[in-house]
């Protein structure tokens, strides 16, 4: 069950609440032990000499009952004077003397002399060798004599030993009053409770002390770790704001390199391969008007024919490989698979596809890379590993698209391969990188290439 009022303390309240009750029922349970302890070491001290002291007067005066069926007259004479007339009665105000069969021999109530009783445990201890005693309320049959003389007495057997043998033949059973007796063990019980109660409160106090210095250092370690995770949380805050930024800023990129890829294109179209074009025709009419001069200039007109042809032809291949189709509100395979049509249509080769990504159209910035991954690492293959089979596969989830570009061709280490020779890697792992992708590139000498680029749908920071 919990208590609400604990509920609502520190772990330094609870603690001192919690070790008080336990350290309480300790003390009070030692305490109590204690008590008892002391109770029965007082009663015990107390009867061992009082048994000792009626031994050296009781003794002498029944050493012939190994021998008699009964006391004399003369040996109850001497008994009773013990109680009445010597310093044994300020000790002792009863007492009874027992045979091994439970007949009582001697008491001051001589109608108890003769009859037989069940002997108790603490009796036939004593016929054993020990002194027993104890608190008595003289509920027993035989206490009658003693129950209508006092109401509570201390009761103490002692063993008779013969003097030859020192075997047990009868016990001596006598009552003290236990009012002096009672003011020692309580004198005692008061010291071991002071001494249990003092250690208690030291122990309490020694925990507690522990405790809240503890406590002290577990606070102030909180509230320094607390102030380092604010700061980290605003780290990461700021971090993500610059993340965004960041992706954000590279989708722009990609969409403005594009942009700039295509002015480009047509500016090489509309300038330098228009003037490219316009040169071969001049140079037609001039190689005429040569020849209808009288000079014979074929061969240095078909060399410069040759040349500007050569020449017109790469830049329109260049205007061509810089300028990518429009790729918006395209899926991901729509994507993949248009750079595979056009490498198809210049090369002449064939691209086995498999195309199973997510079926919803992604952002233009990721269709861009998607094309030109794809286009870059099909005219790597081409290059490399000439008349190599080679497989394009698209897939993914909802959030991330997986495009593979794979050929069985000689392959290579990349190990061994220069910066320069590099570029379209490294301008492949550029694009996917500023996306918030990766980039992998796995290849070995006679096991073909494989290459790996993985982006996100929407990368971070980009708006939709």
């Amino acid at each position: 069950m919990r208590i609400p009022v604990l509920g609502r303390l520190n772990f330094t309240g609870q603690f001192v609440v919690f070790s008080l009750a336990v350290l309480l029922m300790g003390m009070f349970t030692i305490g109590f032990w204690v008590q008892s302890a002391v109770e029965q070491a007082v009663i015990s001290r107390t009867a061992g000499v009082t048994a000792l002291y009626m031994d050296s007067f009781v003794s002498p005066l029944v050493q012939d009952l190994p021998e008699q069926v009964e006391l004399s007259a003369s040996q109850r004479s001497d008994l009773d004077r013990l109680i009445t007339r010597t310093p044994l009665g300020s000790q002792v105000v009863s007492f009874k003397i027992w045979s091994p069969e439970g007949e009582i021999l001697y008491s001051p109530n001589s109608e108890l002399i003769g009859r037989r009783f069940e002997p108790g445990v603490d009796l036939q201890r004593a016929f054993s060798g020990e002194v027993v005693s104890n608190v008595t309320s003289l509920t027993d049959a035989e206490n009658v004599y003693e129950r209508a003389n006092w109401g509570k007495l201390i009761e103490t057997y002692a063993p008779i030993r013969s003097e030859g043998s020192g075997s047990v033949f009868a016990v001596s059973e006598f009552y003290q009053l236990p009012d002096a007796l009672e003011s020692e063990v309580r004198s005692a019980q008061i010291r071991g409770w002071a001494i249990v109660g003092v250690a208690t409160v030291a122990m309490y106090l020694l925990l507690v002390g522990m405790v809240r210095r503890a406590s002290t250092t577990i606070r102030l370690q909180q509230a320094d770790l607390l102030i380092r995770v604010n700061d980290l949380r605003n780290a990461l805050d700021e971090n993500r704001f610059l993340q965004a930024r960041v992706s954000k800023a590279a989708a722009r990129t990609t969409t403005l390199n594009e942009q700039f890829l295509r002015r480009i294109s047509t500016d090489l179209h509309d300038g330098p391969a228009q003037d490219v074009a316009l040169a071969l025709l001049r140079i037609e009419e001039i190689a005429e008007v040569m020849v209808g001069n009288g000079y014979d200039t074929r061969d240095d007109v078909d060399r410069l024919r040759t040349a500007l042809g050569s020449a017109l032809a790469d830049i329109r291949a260049i205007t061509q490989g810089l300028t990518a189709p429009s790729v918006e509100n395209l899926t991901p395979c729509e994507a993949a698979r248009r750079a595979v049509t056009d490498f198809e249509r210049i090369s002449g080769e064939t691209v086995m596809t498999e195309c199973q990504g997510p079926s919803i159209p992604a952002l233009a910035p990721v269709n861009i890379t998607i094309y030109r991954v794809v286009q870059e690492s099909l005219a790597n293959s081409l290059k490399h590993a000439g008349a190599a089979s080679r497989m394009v596969r698209v897939s993914g989830t909802e959030t991330r698209v997986e495009v593979d570009v794979s050929d069985d061709g000689p392959g290579f280490d990349p190990s061994e391969v220069s910066d320069g020779a590099t570029l379209g890697l490294a301008g492949m792992r550029e694009r996917v990188e500023l996306l918030g992708g990766t980039f992998t590139v796995t290849s070995r000498h006679g096991d073909g290439t494989v290459v790996e680029a993985t982006l996100p749908l929407t990368p971070a920071g980009v708006d939709v």
